[in-house]
C-alpha cells in the first residue's frame, strides 16, 4: 500500500481571488477525485482552520492500493486538468510518498 501525502501554501492572492477563497476552490478539485481510480483506498482533504496550527493550507492524505493505482491518479485527465489552476494559485507544495 502506497500513502500519498501533498500539502499546499497558497498565495495571498492569485487568480482573482485571497489565500482562503483559493484554498477552499483547491480542496473542491481535490474533493472530487475520490473514488477517481480503482486501487484508491483513502481520501482526506483538510483546509487549516482558523485557531488550529497549520503549516500549509491545504493538505491531502491518501492511500492506493499498490504503484499502479496512484501512477493511474497521477496521470487520469481529472487530475491533469486541476493542475494548472493549483500551480497559479500556489506558492509552495511539498510531497511524500510512502510505502506502508
Amino acid at each position: 500500500m502506497i500513502r500519498h501525502v501533498v500539502m499546499w501554501s497558497m498565495k495571498e492572492h492569485a487568480e482573482g481571488a485571497d489565500r482562503a477563497t483559493n484554498a477552499a476552490r483547491v480542496k473542491a478539485l481535490l474533493d472530487s477525485c475520490a473514488g477517481l481510480v480503482p486501487g484508491m483506498l483513502r481520501w482526506d482533504v483538510a483546509v487549516a482552520q482558523p485557531g488550529l496550527e497549520a503549516s500549509c493550507d491545504v493538505l491531502l492524505v491518501s492511500e492506493f492500493a499498490d504503484r499502479i493505482a496512484l501512477d493511474a491518479y497521477q496521470g487520469h485527465p481529472h487530475h491533469m486538468a486541476m493542475k494548472p489552476f493549483i500551480g497559479a494559485v500556489r506558492s509552495a507544495r511539498h510531497c511524500m510518498d510512502i510505502e506502508i
